[in-house]
């Protein structure tokens, strides 16, 4: 920690790592330093509830990992990464208990939407016949787009709210409550601006690349950076919290996979009067509340087709959907949440003691900071679409707003995201500037998801980070 780099990158997260990864492979000496004993950020995995079941702290599915051209790039595959792709991508509940199924194919989706099928199938088509290309324009920072006619159709229809795309294209239930739930991963009110790009994003996401898991817990994309990163001389410092820039040995070039309000704190003094004042504007959205579970057999669902999908949605129809958002968003715990429920040890059995034994998890979307137990909520909310689901939990472990940031203070109100993503803060993040990932200290860059695209184990915050500071401070272009 005496000698001098050419970057110090803090924060081993997804975005963290990606950075230094690719500062490294342009030849730079990196440092990374890491607050906790292990890195990952919100891509670990721990024994929370019993010895012998793995469960992920945060992310498990990882649709935008797959898509991510910064991951392909990697070939995080050859570093260990082996991706699961259960058979269909999502399961979401209607409040008669029946499934309405994200498959990988279209035909098969749209099958399911009634009088909407053709509908869905024209609106998402476009999308996942070009997929690759509209994720590379996506994932990453206002630009010229490589194909502006293939952006176009997506920005038109992506600018929308979800309700008001979902209204003026569908007539049935079904395909607006599949997309809703999809939508609701913002945590913004479906009637915003722009809450239909999440829907479509991650709903053209399931039809392209499919919402997989890594086998062995989302650690496994951790290690699989680590390795890149050592392969090419990188260095890691563990249990290393930086409170003051001062603490940071000599580097050319600083990268913070932080959000705006750790940075103030971390280097205010190296930043601008105006630019302190933009960055303490920065909002952060709502928080969650998350449960894991120790269960002794798979989930009893309703619908057996559940069973197919590592994700469900236990989220109800769109007005039930928006209802919810809404209420967390205005501070009032939703009666009836949007939950989100993963089980994956049904597609990747190391996971969980062998003899049956599965692993779960929730969460629903509360107040931003609010100390909620949800327990009772949640698991009401499984036990009504799963009957006897209670009677086999082993073991659960929850953390509310306030746990979660204290786990991860990038977590600020239990907000997973990295701050709000309405539409303002998606064209204007963390402030309006044209490089988004610079600051007023020309050797301090911002690289976490704070910054363009936003949330999500996808590293393409980090990949740009450092692709800005490549050109800025070394005069490089990233090859």
């Amino acid at each position: 920690m005496q000698r001098a780099y050419d970057a110090v990158v803090v924060g081993a997260g997804p975005n963290g790592l990606s950075a230094a990864v690719a500062l490294a492979r342009a030849g730079l000496g990196v440092l990374v330093v890491e607050a906790h004993d292990t890195p990952g950020g919100g891509a670990r995995t721990r024994e929370l509830t019993v010895p012998g079941f793995l469960h992920d702290v945060c992310s498990t599915v990882h649709p935008l990992g797959r898509a991510s051209p910064w991951f392909r790039m990697l070939g995080l595959e050859d570093a260990g990464v082996t991706w699961i792709d259960p058979p269909a991508a999502l399961a979401h509940m209607l409040p008669d208990g029946r499934a309405v199924m994200l498959e990988r194919s279209i035909d098969d989706t749209a099958a399911q939407l009634g009088r909407d099928g053709p509908a869905y199938r024209a609106l998402m088509q476009p999308l996942v016949d070009r997929f690759a290309t509209l994720a590379e324009m996506i994932l990453g920072p206002v630009r010229i787009p490589r194909a502006p006619m293939l952006y176009a159709q997506f920005g038109l229809a992506a600018l929308r709210s979800l309700r008001g795309l979902a209204r003026s294209r569908f007539r049935d239930v079904e395909a607006p409550a599949l997309l809703a739930g999809i939508a609701a991963h913002a945590m913004v009110p479906l009637g915003s601006p722009a809450t239909a790009s999440f829907g479509l994003v991650l709903g053209s996401a399931g039809h392209a690349v499919g919402w997989p898991i890594a086998r062995g817990g989302s650690q496994t994309i951790i290690a699989a950076l680590l390795a890149r990163l050592r392969e090419m001389g990188g260095e890691l410092e563990l249990g290393f919290a930086v409170e003051r820039l001062a603490q940071l040995p000599p580097a050319r070039a600083y990268l913070f996979d932080v959000t705006p309000r750790q940075l103030i704190a971390i280097a205010g003094d190296r930043l601008a009067p105006h630019e302190r004042a933009a960055l303490a504007r920065f909002r952060y959205g709502p928080g969650v509340f998350k449960i894991d579970w120790a269960l002794r057999g798979p989930i009893p669902w309703r619908d057996p087709r559940c069973a197919r999908a590592a994700t469900v949605h236990l989220s109800g129809t769109l007005d039930d959907v928006e209802r919810a958002e809404h209420a967390v968003l205005v501070g009032e715990p939703a009666a009836r949440p949007f939950t989100l429920l993963v089980q994956p040890t049904l597609f990747d059995a190391s996971r969980a003691p062998d003899g049956g034994a599965h692993t779960a998890w929730a969460y629903c979307h509360v107040p931003h900071g609010a100390p909620i137990d949800a327990t009772a909520a949640i698991e009401a909310h499984v036990e009504a679409f799963a009957p006897g689901f209670r009677d086999l939990v082993i073991a659960r472990a929850t953390m509310d707003p306030p746990a979660m940031a204290a786990y991860n203070p990038n977590y600020i109100g239990g907000d997973i995201n990295g701050g709000m993503s309405d539409l303002g803060q998606l064209l204007s993040r963390p402030r309006i500037q044209i490089d988004p990932y610079t600051t007023s200290a020309p050797d301090i860059f911002l690289c976490s998801s704070s910054t363009p695209p936003g949330g999500g184990v996808h590293g393409m915050c980090g990949y740009w980070a450092a692709r800005s500071a490549l050109a800025r401070v070394f005069g490089r272009t990233y090859e």
